[in-house]
């Protein structure tokens, strides 16, 4: 009789722990999936909410809305089933694109589908998206992937994806562009509301071909590497480009890396600009054209700077190559009277460039590249100097011929 009298109590405590553990799994995936949602968000392109959302006790559901925060040619509905256990969450559903104009998509009928699964212990995520062959046409342009995956995982402040595509053409016309497989590896780790952030990327491009009637390229791998800062008072972007060998009627076109970092972003400005085109997008009356003016005049304000770290790429078809490194930097004096917002026209572009200061330094070029400047044949290096944006190579002004347009 005293343990039937434990039974019972024992049994209530028991569905109570299940309970509250079943509620808590609930309100800790609800609370990680807001607060990724609101740092994904905050690193500013992406404009990202939910609508229809469902929190249940055992089970939730809802749809994540994506777009670009700049852009509205496509956004992604994204709806979401989540089945809560006592230490894990498994999720899933589907991708529905949605794209503006004309275009059409053809899948088969059948959306991408995704699953994943919210740790509670480690409050992580991790899942897969599977990519389904698609087809894209637009007027004469079409675009075809042939499948994929998409995998993520991580959680609050850190988070890594990897995806592959089989294959890519690209068609327009009689021009075709095809590869594959297509391997993007993205590593991105942020502090709360993104103040500060860093993200590695790298892609890696296979079996590439470019095919037009008078003209067929072929690369074997092509590889893009990028790694961009946010820090308290800059944003940098460091990028290396591998071109592998190029290819054309079967012999070594191209061969090379090179390297260049952008830097002297403002920090401050960028996170206002930021904040003010999400402001756009969400409220009625947006932000003035001063606003926007004003605060790209302010992403300038420290001078921002290209720096050509390296260049090194051969031809060995044409028996030629390009070795040199240079800097280009912007001259923040007259800032005030330049307008951002009239850079389509000629005139206020030409006002840009001449704020544009830099130099490029061509080690053992060409000698018939110094014939075409005007410059004597034996000349082997050349020096290209910009100042207020004329260009001068080796003290001399560039050949009429050769000036671009304005």
């Amino acid at each position: 009789m005293r343990m039937e009298r434990l039974v019972v109590p024992l049994l209530s405590l028991l569905a109570l722990g299940w309970a509250v553990a079943q509620t808590m799994a609930g309100v800790l995936f609800e609370r990680e999936l807001t607060r990724a949602i609101a740092d994904l968000q905050a690193r500013g392109e992406l404009l990202i909410y939910r609508t229809d959302v469902d929190n249940g006790w055992l089970a939730s559901r809802g749809v994540l809305h994506v777009s670009p925060l700049l852009d509205d040619s496509w956004h992604l509905d994204i709806p979401y089933r989540a089945r809560h256990g006592i230490f894990d969450t498994d999720l899933d559903g589907n991708l529905q694109p949605h794209f503006e104009g004309d275009q059409e998509k053809i899948s088969g009928g059948q959306a991408p589908q995704w699953k994943a699964r919210y740790h509670m212990l480690s409050s992580t995520f991790d899942g897969a998206l599977e990519l389904p062959p698609i087809e894209l046409r637009q007027q004469r342009r079409s675009l075809e992937m042939r499948g994929g995956r998409v995998a993520f995982r991580g959680g609050f402040g850190d988070w890594q994806v990897r995806a592959r595509l089989e294959a890519v053409r690209l068609m327009e016309g009689k021009r075709r562009f095809e590869g594959g497989p297509f391997i993007l590896e993205s590593r991105y780790a942020y502090t709360q509301d993104a103040y500060h952030f860093t993200q590695h990327d790298s892609l890696r491009l296979s079996n590439l071909r470019w095919i037009q009637p008078d003209l067929t390229l072929a690369g074997d791998e092509v590889t893009l590497t990028s790694l961009t800062t946010l820090d308290e008072s800059e944003l940098r972007i460091h990028s290396e480009l591998d071109l592998g060998q190029i290819y054309a009627a079967g012999e070594v076109l191209l061969t090379g890396k090179a390297s260049v970092e952008l830097s002297r972003i403002k920090a401050d400005a960028l996170r206002a600009l930021l904040n003010q085109l999400r402001n756009q997008t969400t409220t009625p009356e947006g932000i003035s054209a001063q606003q926007l003016a004003d605060n790209l005049r302010w992403l300038m304000q420290d001078s921002p700077r290209l720096d050509i770290l390296e260049v090194d790429i051969e031809s060995p078809m044409l028996g030629a190559s390009l070795i040199g490194s240079g800097v280009m930097v912007f001259d923040t004096r007259g800032l005030d009277g330049l307008d951002p917002l009239a850079l389509p026209t000629n005139a206020e572009r030409a006002r840009w460039l001449r704020q544009v200061d830099g130099d490029f330094l061509w080690r053992s070029a060409p000698p018939v590249v110094a014939l075409w400047l005007g410059l004597p044949l034996g000349t082997r290096d050349l020096q290209f100097d910009m100042v207020r944006g004329q260009l001068r190579v080796n003290g001399r002004p560039l050949p009429e011929v050769l000036h671009w347009r304005q």
